[in-house]
């Protein structure tokens, strides 16, 4: 079974070919743009084992190019930073809607098996009590989400007018190895081993339920196999902390002092909480395994153990976004 993730060579992407190629012993074909926060490190381990396309989703020539031979596709490639889509949002609508778009005509034309579509929690707005369901309305309320929401309703689309055979997986905020430095949990990591102030908006009350990266591996290769086409699968860690929460659990354990913290200014349209049911999913026979402090803990120390990784980054590359909301 030969399998093409887009946006391979980012965040979850890599962390699920690394899955797929080590636990499933799959072919896979990974087309990235290579920008940022895709980056040929991220599978180095795996890259005598794969196909690795340098390419845009939004080129109908470098779709066609890589999805030769595939008969599932895996779509994660999408611009993901809330703060850059508040700054420039542009980018945001040709990646990620315009982008799906390709790829769903390319699906179509190639007669792909599945095309799994990963989305987001923030699809559906916030929620201050209780949890969304998958067919709870979407009110996404930043540009990113807005993007995401816009992706979703295109595949919904091609499922019902061209029986196109599409999934939708929408998860909570994803930690662990391989995460650009931008992102709070790798960024607070990477500020306290070097004693910087870490940014945190506003009080740091909002709350986002966390999970594994190794945890949604294993729920997405699950839908990849099980999933029903034309359906929705919400995928949570069931672990739910406020931002300062998360940030002071990294200090503790890092023996890190809490002065470290910087309470900044809170950036527009900043959802207050996100939560997600996961019975659905729960019926294919998965559930989170991780508990947050102990996936925390690998996670720092991926970070301590790979700092050639993300030096470079930090190094060359803006992180911090904050000051530019002020």
């Amino acid at each position: 079974m030969k399998v093409l993730v887009t946006g391979g060579a980012g965040f979850i992407g890599s962390n699920f070919v690394r899955h797929l190629v080590n636990e499933h012993s799959m072919e896979c074909v990974v087309l990235d743009k290579l920008t940022y926060a895709g980056r040929r490190e991220n599978l180095q381990d795996v890259e005598t084992e794969i196909t690795l396309i340098e390419g845009d989703i939004c080129r109908r020539e470098d779709v066609d190019k890589a999805i030769q031979g595939c008969s599932f596709v895996v779509n994660f490639a999408a611009e993901t930073h809330v703060d850059r889509s508040v700054i420039e949002a542009g980018s945001f609508v040709l990646t990620n809607v315009f982008g799906t778009y390709t790829l769903l005509e390319a699906c179509r034309k190639h007669d792909v098996e599945k095309f799994v579509h990963i989305s987001t929690d923030e699809v559906y707005g916030h929620i201050l009590e209780g949890s969304f369901k998958e067919e709870d309305r979407l009110s996404p309320r930043n540009p990113y989400a807005a993007s995401k929401a816009s992706a979703d309703l295109l595949c919904k689309a091609f499922f019902e007018t061209y029986n196109l055979p599409i999934v939708i997986a929408r998860s909570t905020n994803n930690y662990g190895y391989y995460q650009h430095p931008e992102k709070l949990v790798p960024k607070t990591i990477i500020y306290a081993l070097l004693n910087r102030e870490i940014p945190v908006y506003a009080q740091g009350e909002n709350v986002r339920d966390w999970i594994f990266v190794e945890d949604t591996c294993e729920a997405l290769s699950l839908i990849l196999h099980k999933g029903e086409t034309g359906q929705v699968y919400n995928i949570a860690g069931k672990q739910e902390f406020t931002n300062i929460q998360v940030v002071q659990t990294i200090l503790r354990i890092m023996d890190k002092p809490e002065s470290l913290i910087q309470f900044v200014k809170d950036r527009p349209g900043h959802d207050i909480r996100y939560s997600l049911d996961i019975q659905k999913i729960k019926q294919l026979g998965w559930k989170p395994k991780t508990k947050f402090e102990d996936g925390i803990r690998k996670t720092i120390e991926w970070y301590k153990t790979n700092r050639w990784w993300w030096t470079t980054i930090i190094q060359a590359q803006e992180i911090d976004f904050h000051h530019k909301f002020t």
